[in-house]
């Protein structure tokens, strides 16, 4: 099985958190939960998971996280 690396986006300004697991064209995105959208591609494979209000929903480790380049803020992309 072929590991995918997966890279993670924080936006500070927004507190919007952006999990990009597959490359490829968005053809739906789709809210599973209230403030949790998931991007499918054509054959409705996994591309990437939004999360508003990330630090609400995750606690304040997300932040955290940011502070410590752990993961990509809007502000290094």
């Amino acid at each position: 099985m072929k590991r995918i690396k997966e890279k993670i986006y924080y936006d500070k300004k927004t507190d919007v958190l952006w999990l990009l697991v597959k490359g490829g064209v968005e053809e739906e995105h789709r809210e599973i939960t209230p403030g949790v959208s998931v991007e499918l591609g054509k054959n409705g494979e996994l591309l990437g998971i939004e999360i508003l209000n990330a630090s609400r929903v995750l606690g304040e480790k997300i932040r955290k996280a940011a502070n410590r380049d752990r993961i990509v803020t809007a502000s290094a992309r």
